[in-house]
């Protein structure tokens, strides 16, 4: 039988040794376990401030590894390394779940397993490092974690337009808006034209069967002309 991981185990992974210890508990602490008994309080605010952390984290490591690369190839890189799903890639790769302090409830419904637990138990542990020992720590907790795994995360996010929402997130802009400023064609087989704005970007449009294929297509046509996408040759 495996012996229990002990915060011991996950300093050893992280590469990092906490000096307040009650700072990598309330890391671990989600947030269904608040007001249970010795409960250190939990990760809610610690993991807005990991989200900071990695991002300076990854724009100085990307501005490093890419030294020639244009704005839109370096955002859609970083929006790679920073997003969701790679921050519960390495979560996994740390076992962090086995660490989690849970309620009875979250833990019987597999809350060690949810993807936004382990996203964000992963930020938030970020945070603990950049509190207890620095952003210097916290570069290298982020290196060493991040940096194999760079080369390995697919180009192309989810559809057009969760990767343009993503971009613009990432820029700190608002939510893309998405309007429908013609129709053509019989009721039978019709075409929609959408246009898509992005605050402080000239917005694109795009064609298609429905609404939302307009829409999706207007996302791609401003994510190529942005060099976030490249679009793709036609098959001859």
């Amino acid at each position: 039988m495996a012996r229990p991981r002990t915060i011991a185990d996950l300093e050893t992974d992280l590469g990092y040794k906490f000096e307040r210890r009650a700072l990598v508990e309330r890391a671990l602490t989600h947030s269904s376990a608040r007001g249970a008994k010795l409960c250190p309080g939990d990760n809610e605010r610690l993991e807005f401030i990991g989200d900071r952390v990695l991002g300076l984290a990854i724009a100085e490591m990307l501005g490093e590894q890419l030294p020639d690369a244009r704005e839109g190839e370096l955002a859609k890189k970083f929006n790679q390394l920073v997003r969701g799903e790679t921050c519960t890639l390495i979560a996994r790769h740390l076992s962090l779940g086995d660490y989690l302090v849970l309620s009875d409830s979250e833990d019987e419904s597999g809350g060690r397993e949810k993807d936004t637990i382990l996203a964000d138990a992963m930020e938030a542990l970020l945070a603990a490092v950049f509190l207890d020992g620095g952003f210097e720590n916290a570069r290298v907790v982020v290196r060493g974690l991040w940096h194999p795994i760079s080369d390995e995360l697919p180009e192309r996010v989810q559809d057009p337009k969760s990767a343009l929402q993503e971009w613009a997130q990432g820029r700190g802009l608002p939510l893309p808006k998405y309007v429908e400023i013609g129709r053509s064609g019989p009721d039978h087989a019709p075409v929609f034209i959408a246009e898509v704005r992005v605050k402080t970007h000239t917005p694109a449009r795009g064609e298609g069967p429905s609404k939302r294929a307009a829409e999706q297509t207007a996302a791609e046509a401003m994510l190529a002309r942005e060099g976030v996408w490249r679009n793709e040759p036609d098959d001859e």
